[in-house]
């Protein structure tokens, strides 16, 4: 989770520190037609056997093997935002940003956040925005799993891990520690099994951040995204238009 994580929790640091200081046919028979007047003779039954017509089953295709250059051309673009957002050169790094606790029960959310990428995950792809130093910023990852049923495990995964864990302390290299209280909010209908939790700091050097991270399904694709600001709703139902466009996602959602 670190990898689509860490930007975007550098990003709301960023902001914070500077506030301091996204028809049926018609079948009967046509008028005025005449009989004949020689009776028709009635045909003798032939006995047939009834039975049931086979019909082959059908099998859905399956979806096209996901590669870096399809799941990238399902990122969102500068074209799909607003005016004034650019693309972030750092969403991609790893700034050293950690979650720990002590507490038993936060122990999968805290596996979940440090791993660079989904357990299962084969390629992985990650574009960050900003609207300026200060922000707004939002970033987007884009996960093929191995099975639309390993996505939707995975988003059950991490929903338990976020309903088990309410608090953890949160490090970012260089900008010290800070407990975060992290609370499940209502996820934008974006894909199949969606999940939407929020960070937030209150006291230490991290005072006044607050990120919120949304995930969905969209078959056999994880999408993720981040940002540093509470109206997550349209941008998360662009990026899940978008690559279900582009993927030729049938999940539900939009």
């Amino acid at each position: 989770m670190r990898t689509f994580v860490s930007a975007a929790i550098t990003a709301g640091l960023a902001l914070s520190l500077a506030a301091c200081g996204g028809s049926k046919g018609d079948t009967a028979a046509a008028p005025g037609t005449t009989q004949s007047s020689t009776p028709t003779p009635t045909p003798t039954p032939v006995p047939t056997t009834s039975a049931t017509p086979s019909v082959a089953p059908t099998t859905p295709a399956a979806p096209a093997p996901r590669t870096k250059a399809s799941l990238t051309k399902a990122l969102l673009a500068l074209d799909d935002l607003q005016p004034g957002f650019a693309i972030d050169p750092d969403a991609e790094g790893d700034d050293g940003t950690k979650l720990t606790s002590t507490n038993a029960k936060c122990a999968k959310l805290v596996k979940l956040f440090n791993a660079d990428t989904s357990p299962g995950a084969k390629v992985v792809v990650t574009r960050g925005f900003s609207g300026g130093q200060d922000g707004p910023f939002v970033q987007e990852t884009l996960e093929a799993m191995p099975s639309a049923k390993a996505t939707t495990a995975h988003l059950a995964t991490i929903k338990a891990a976020v309903k088990s864990c309410t608090k953890a302390k949160l490090t970012i290299s260089g900008a010290g520690t800070s407990t975060v209280a992290i609370t499940e909010v209502a996820a934008p209908k974006a894909g199949a099994a969606p999940v939407a939790v929020r960070f937030a700091a209150d006291g230490g050097p991290l005072d006044g951040l607050e990120v919120t991270f949304a995930f969905a399904g969209l078959d056999d694709v994880l999408l993720s995204m981040n940002f540093d600001f509470a109206d997550i709703e349209l941008p998360a139902l662009a990026a899940s238009k978008k690559a279900k466009t582009v993927l030729g996602s049938t999940t539900g959602g939009a």
